[in-house]
């Protein structure tokens, strides 16, 4: 067996389908976001465009210095897993802070938000016996993974179709335990559910809700909660989920739920047990990011006018920006060599890094440039991002045919 020809195979099919990523060699520099050094080819400066760091918190001096704090007073690691080496006392106070942002009686840290999802929804799947999950269909991979290892039969609904999920709910007993999984923004279109109307559903037929606010949190509702803070129904939903690598600008997943609830998905969730807790310099620095956020909404609407004002010079210079109801600025490319050469030019050229997002990340057809402006990505920034585009989107469409 020849397993080295195995991988290369493996490879040349994404190289094939012009999907192969190679990842920017790229230094963030503190105190300067949105730009970075550039250790690869082009500019040795350029501007990111396409950092989940949504507000530049990982650059704010508060949270930096909660991480220095930290690694002064606690050493570099934690030591191992909660279980054997004990909990350090800054991922105590965390889960406290996230309890309260999102009005919950309990928290519960993990390493990251794929884990968070991965293992929190394979746990309550596996504790309620014959358990039915509702996913929509544009759910992230970590969602779509967490049902998978659970084991449970798997119902997916029209990505937010209320009427397809009603009837899906209607086909169950009404004591089958029932989960709706679903998310607050998603990140690929910038769309928003209808969270109320699934919770009305799931108190009609007796389900469970567990929203992932990963997007969202931070940079919505009056002191970061997320979209559901902000409509005003956390309270109606079982489990929040969200992370602190985002808006937060650091690492790490967690859960926010009932007391009850996630003392189980901690007895029981091997994606919480047999991993290494969080280094303090980390939760230091999420611990002071998020006490931060809560009372600074001066930064969500900075945010929110650097998205719309984004929004609307791409649509004056004619470029294909995709609608969107939230901060994400998707910009429709509908091929991978297109969106791949357009990047290309703009990092070459421009000094300008944006990631292009290629299937299966999204559907084939629908590549895109997934820009996420920032209260960072001044007027003059914008400017030349738009001017860029228009050239590389000009030069590309000489040089490349159109997709089929």
């Amino acid at each position: 067996m020849n397993y080295e020809r195995l991988f290369e195979d493996a490879v040349a099919e994404v190289r094939g389908e012009n999907r192969y990523r190679v990842f920017a060699d790229l230094e963030r520099i503190a105190g300067e976001f949105p730009l970075a050094r550039n250790h690869g080819t082009g500019p040795d400066r350029v501007v990111v465009w396409c950092s989940n760091d949504y507000l530049g918190q990982g650059q704010n001096p508060v949270v930096i210095e909660g991480a220095v704090s930290a690694v002064q007073r606690m050493g570099a690691g934690s030591g191992g897993t909660r279980n054997i080496s004990g909990t350090h006392h800054l991922l105590v106070e965390l889960e406290g802070e996230l309890a309260d942002l999102h009005d919950k009686p309990a928290a519960l840290v993990f390493t990251s938000g794929y884990v968070s999802n991965s293992a929190t929804l394979s746990t309550l799947a596996k504790l309620m016996k014959d358990c039915v999950i509702f996913s929509d269909a544009l759910n992230h991979a970590s969602m779509i993974d967490g049902i998978r290892q659970s084991g449970a039969e798997k119902q997916i609904f029209r990505h937010n179709d209320m009427v397809h999920l009603e009837a899906l709910l209607q086909e169950q007993p009404r004591d089958r335990p029932k989960l709706i999984a679903f998310e607050s923004v998603y990140s690929m279109d910038g769309d928003i559910a209808p969270i109320a109307e699934i919770c009305d559903l799931a108190d009609k037929y007796g389900a469970m809700t567990y929203l992932d606010e990963v997007h969202a949190v931070g940079l919505y509702g009056p002191r970061g909660g997320g979209v559901s803070q902000a409509e005003g129904v956390a309270h109606r939903l079982t489990v929040i989920e969200g992370t602190l690598a985002k808006a937060f600008g650091c690492l790490g997943g967690y859960i926010t739920g009932s007391t009850a609830l996630v003392d189980a998905v901690r007895s029981h969730a091997s994606g919480f047990i047999f991993t290494t807790s969080l280094p303090p310099s980390v939760v230091g620095s999420a611990l002071a990011s998020v006490r931060y956020l809560k009372g600074h909404e001066e930064l969500r609407q900075q945010h929110q006018e650097r998205a719309q004002r984004l929004k609307t010079l791409l649509k004056e210079a004619g470029l294909p920006v995709m609608p969107s109801q939230t901060h994400i600025v998707p910009v429709l490319v509908g091929c991978p060599e297109r969106a791949r050469a357009m990047t290309g030019l703009l990092m070459l050229d421009h000094g300008i890094y944006v990631q292009p997002i290629n299937y299966p990340t999204v559907p084939r057809g629908t590549e895109r440039l997934r820009l996420t402006p920032s209260p960072m990505h001044n007027d003059a920034l914008m400017d030349d991002l738009v001017s860029a585009l228009v050239t590389v989107w000009q030069q590309v469409a000489r040089e490349q045919p159109k997709a089929a």
